[in-house]
């Protein structure tokens, strides 16, 4: 069965999943854990992107009601069959877009974590695909685009369970000022996709 997630706005109250997205198991993509300073400041810029007008992009907390099923459920999905009839919701993580210049173009960037106890679900890519519903409900830009890195086999294959279209390997600066080989990935919002298929 499909796995269903609900996405909430970013508050202050979810900087104890900020904490927890920045473990070292959450961040070893990611150039490591940030200092103390950086991660106030990021949940500074969280709090802010969600009092934006929505169309400048959001992050969200992932909610998710399990229907009590293990991730190896048997029927050859990981999904656990997690179908929002359970009683618990748990957060699990987040998911936001933001907008961003990319090759002299105005996009949107997206990114996603989910926390290592509910990674196998299917719910990162159950996640970003409502957050394209709701870059298509009030977006103003044409694409939205995703940089995992090439030695991130799960988040590469997240954008193509979401729709993505793969356009080929990049230098994708993250953190800032560090690049890092990259596949670009585009979702082009209201219109068909299509594209390349990644060699690694």
């Amino acid at each position: 069965m499909q796995t269903r997630v609900r996405l909430e706005p970013w508050s202050a109250g979810d900087f104890w999943l900020l904490e927890r997205k920045n473990e070292p198991a959450m961040t070893r993509f990611l150039g490591g854990p940030e200092p103390a300073a950086k991660l106030a400041d990021r949940q500074r810029r969280y709090e802010a992107l969600s009092a934006r007008e929505p169309a400048a992009g959001r992050m969200f907390r992932i909610e998710w009601t399990p229907a009590g099923e293990d991730p190896g459920d048997g029927d050859g999905d990981g999904d656990g069959d997690g179908d929002g009839d359970g009683g618990r919701t748990e957060s699990v993580g987040s998911v936001g877009f933001w907008e961003r210049e990319w090759q002299g173009e105005p996009v949107y960037e997206a990114g996603w974590g989910i926390l290592p106890e509910f990674q196998g679900y299917g719910l990162a890519a159950a996640a970003l695909t409502e957050l394209l519903a709701h870059v298509r409900a009030h977006g103003t830009r044409d694409s939205v685009h995703a940089f995992p890195g090439t030695d991130h086999p799960a988040s590469n294959a997240v954008c193509r369970r979401a729709g993505f279209t793969y356009l080929g390997d990049v230098d994708f600066e993250y953190p800032p000022g560090v690049p890092h080989p990259s596949c670009d990935w585009r979702y082009r919002v209201g219109r068909p996709q299509g594209g390349l298929t990644p060699s690694g």
